[in-house]
């Protein structure tokens, strides 16, 4: 069901609309990233601004070019840290119209939803960012006392919340609020794997750009298939 589900999403890839909603997606990603860095820079460039006096080797100036141009590395290595919330983000603003693209291909009988307000959507992105922050922040407890599991506690944790996020996201739209809570906790075991299958390729540059529009495609697809069996 799941493997069949990202078939879909994948297999809409080159349909001009879904097309046009992957590219922004990517450029999003990409901007949120480099706003990142670039932030990440201004930092150094405020702590490192002053050159360094060593003994034997005299002022040394080169240090803050130095630490800009690790901080490139810092960041492509914390990216597969940062595009968990960045999939976030992006499915909040991008899931309404994916959703939209993809129930109008494969799901034509159904009639037309109302999309979620702007504010409404920021403020649920909001509240589940937190909560994504605080979980992560709470795991580097477990990762310390379980460094050989680091792996599994990572992708575990934020499967099980991008996939309850992604999910129950696409099931609001046709079930409201309440519905898509009890439609998650029905099949949250399904909803964990596929969120899981979802977190791995984050963590993989170039890759991960395009993971949170089809991750929204795919639990579109995964909702309809769970409420129709």
């Amino acid at each position: 069901m799941i493997l069949t589900a990202f078939g879909a999403a994948l297999s809409q890839l080159p349909d001009p609309r879904f097309r046009s909603v992957l590219w922004r997606g990517i450029g999003l990603t990409i901007a949120l990233l480099v706003g990142f860095y670039l932030l990440l820079l201004w930092l150094i460039g405020l702590f490192a601004s002053d050159p360094v006096t060593l003994p034997f080797f005299g002022e040394v100036t080169w240090i803050d070019n130095a630490l800009g141009w690790g901080s490139l590395g810092l960041v492509l290595v914390l990216s597969v840290f940062l595009m968990v919330p960045v999939a976030s983000a992006i499915t909040s603003v991008f899931l309404d119209e994916v959703a939209d693209a993809v129930e109008e291909q494969h799901y034509p009988h159904l009639p037309v939803v109302r999309d979620a307000g702007f504010i409404d959507g920021l403020i649920d992105s909001a509240g589940f960012l937190g909560l994504l922050i605080a979980a992560n922040l709470g795991a580097i407890i477990l990762y310390l006392i379980f460094p050989f599991a680091a792996p599994l506690i990572f992708y575990g944790l934020n499967g099980y919340l991008l996939g309850r996020e992604y999910f129950q996201l696409a099931a609001t739209r046709r079930l409201g609020r309440a519905g898509a809570r009890a439609m998650w906790k029905a099949h949250r075991g399904t909803i964990w794997i596929a969120g899981c299958l979802m977190a791995v390729p984050l963590s993989f540059p170039v890759i991960n750009l395009i993971i949170p529009i089809l991750g929204a495609a795919t639990f579109t697809h995964l909702y309809h298939a769970l409420n129709r069996d």
